[in-house]
């Protein structure tokens, strides 16, 4: 089975902005083009899985029960008329827990797979991808022995690119880019 994991700010919906996050459902905006996209690579037999962090819930700045209710209306709307997100793993924590799922450690993809597993659905990490707006999401994705897509619709940037110290293996300005390069 084919998996594509996704960030989830700055891939799915709008970037908040350095140090700011997307609180509740009001402040939620999908980019441009995302639902066309995902269930086209739905229709083309990959799993969707979004991996994000979501430190906002450890510092206080909002609740688990608004992070729910973001989650649970995103795939509401994602998933009207047919399943896109197989699911969402969210990493809470604060950056100096140091827990095993906060990216770029890999501890949410393999929660992912062990879940695939548990179906007899055998995963082909060679063809599968993260796609993220960080170098974090890349260093993700590359410890887990995925292909890497960098998009430009969120944190990071083409102008910083002398600066990066690990290097995607694509890079564009959006999911529904990224969508046309693995179908490719």
């Amino acid at each position: 089975m084919k998996v594509i994991f996704l960030d989830r700010d700055g891939v799915i919906n709008e970037y908040p902005g350095d140090k700011d996050y997307v609180k509740s459902w009001k402040e939620f905006r999908f980019l441009p083009r995302i639902k066309p996209a995902l269930k086209k690579l739905v229709s083309r037999g990959f799993k969707l899985f979004v991996i994000s962090n979501q430190a906002g819930v450890a510092k206080g700045i909002y609740s688990q029960a608004d992070l729910d209710l973001i989650t649970k209306n995103m795939l509401a709307e994602l998933n009207k008329k047919e399943k896109v997100i197989s699911d969402v793993y969210y990493c809470t924590h604060h950056k100096d827990e140091n827990c095993s799922c906060r990216k770029p450690r890999t501890g949410l993809i393999e929660l992912a797979v062990t879940k695939l597993k548990k179906e007899d659905c055998g995963i082909e990490l060679g063809k599968s991808y993260f796609i993220g707006d960080t170098l974090s999401d890349i260093e993700t994705g590359k410890a887990a022995g995925l292909k890497t897509i960098l998009v430009f619709s969120g944190k990071e940037k083409a102008k910083n690119k002398t600066n990066w110290h690990i290097l995607p293996d694509f890079v564009c300005q959006s999911l529904s880019q990224a969508v046309e390069i693995i179908l490719k």
